[in-house]
């Protein structure tokens, strides 16, 4: 990973975040996690040092079945949502606040 990823330059460089089955959608990502060689730290984190998640990255790296059907079932409940867009909704600036009112006004 250090030569795919160098300390400076390489910003264009693509790695699988799944090395041993890069091309195939299974349960191998989980199974890295265990062995603590998860390729982004912040996914790392999702197992060890006493992480709540431990035990659904257990079950998911040892189960491809639960796996694949709590995905499906993540997906599916993805389609029913119907997100803001245009004027009924906002950006948040900080993702736990609602954004304070704005001050400026409008005149016709």
């Amino acid at each position: 990973m250090q030569a795919a990823c160098p300390f400076e330059g390489g910003d264009n460089n693509l790695s699988p975040f799944d090395s041993s089955t890069p091309t195939n959608f299974d349960n191998a990502f989980y199974d890295n996690l265990v062995k603590n060689k998860g390729l982004v730290h912040s996914d790392q984190q999702l197992f060890g040092n006493g992480s709540s998640t431990n035990a659904q990255v257990r079950t998911y790296s040892r189960n491809m079945g639960r796996f694949k059907k709590d995905f499906a079932n993540a997906m599916f409940k993805m389609t029913l949502l119907t997100p803001l867009t245009g004027t009924d909704g906002e950006i948040r600036q900080n993702c736990r606040v609602i954004n304070a009112p704005s001050n400026t006004t409008t005149t016709a």
